[in-house]
């Protein structure tokens, strides 16, 4: 699995190539025209369109039926009713489209948290290396051993948490790069990456996880670990980022998904597609 999204990450690699140092505003509104007219193509593709245009051309008729008579109580109860059938009808034709996105929009959203989700470190900035450990090890007892490169400075001891199985230890960065964190656990070498000073639009993993199907899913930023190893994750804790609208700390995911619903609304009839 990872093998995949490792391959589909170049996708976004490669689009995002030309905008790395702009604003992350100018990539989000690429990757929300691609997505708004490949959801476009999709429900073109998926979608009863005759279907679609004749439900709505009935729901309009019906409404223009409730003008013209809404004076009799009837005839308005009536259109009423006739408006909620075609509605229902219409959520029926639409649901398959909706169906057949819904996991290429997954794999997508995961892919774009790397790039919108994170920001990299700033040159002495603190941040949080996490170790979290399998269930039967407990932290106290553990050979856990952090060897940082020349670049990285470790602040404190290994801080041991036993009820989070998690071992802890503050660093921060000398300098601008990616550089590359050693773990030694029990004898077996591990590395996670750790990213400073990098361009305003970057590609940002926090976690390196344990091989599985559902993990490898949902954090494919890195190189699965081993099953054999008795770690389930190691994590950076970057600091989260927000779009900046006018001073306004905005979520990328409310701004993707707006524009992209505008670009496909404003696109429709360019691709001629009954929405």
């Amino acid at each position: 699995m990872w093998r995949f999204h490792s391959l589909f990450g170049k996708v976004f690699d490669l689009i995002f190539a030309p905008f790395r140092s702009m604003s992350p505003w100018v990539g989000m509104v690429v990757i929300s025209l691609i997505t708004g007219i490949l959801m476009l193509l999709v429900f073109k593709w998926a979608s009863h369109q005759k279907g679609i245009r004749r439900i709505k051309d009935r729901i309009k008729a019906h409404l223009l039926e409730l003008r013209l008579f809404k004076d009799n109580l009837g005839i308005s109860m009536r259109a009423q009713g006739k408006i909620l059938q075609c509605n229902l009808k219409y959520i029926a034709y639409s649901a398959k489209p909706m169906l057949v996105m819904i996991i290429p929009l997954i794999l997508i959203l995961i892919q774009l948290n790397f790039w919108f989700g994170y920001q990299s470190l700033a040159p002495h900035e603190h941040a949080i290396l996490k170790v979290k450990l399998e269930e039967n090890i407990r932290p106290i007892e553990a050979d856990v051993r952090l060897i940082p490169p020349s670049e990285i400075i470790v602040e404190t001891p290994p801080l041991r948490i036993s009820e989070k199985r998690e071992i802890n230890w503050r660093i921060s960065v000398r300098e601008k790069g990616i550089h590359r964190l050693r773990i030694i656990v029990g004898g077996q070498e591990l590395e996670k990456h750790i990213a400073a000073g990098q361009r305003p639009l970057s590609r940002l993993s926090p976690f390196k996880i344990k091989r599985g199907f559902l993990r490898e899913i949902l954090y494919p930023g890195e190189i699965p670990l081993q099953r054999d190893i008795p770690v389930e994750s190691i994590e950076i804790a970057y600091p989260t980022q927000g779009m900046n609208l006018f001073g306004w700390k905005i979520h990328w995911l409310i701004v993707y998904f707006v524009l992209s619903i505008l670009f496909g609304f404003a696109l429709k009839r360019v691709f001629r597609v009954e929405v």
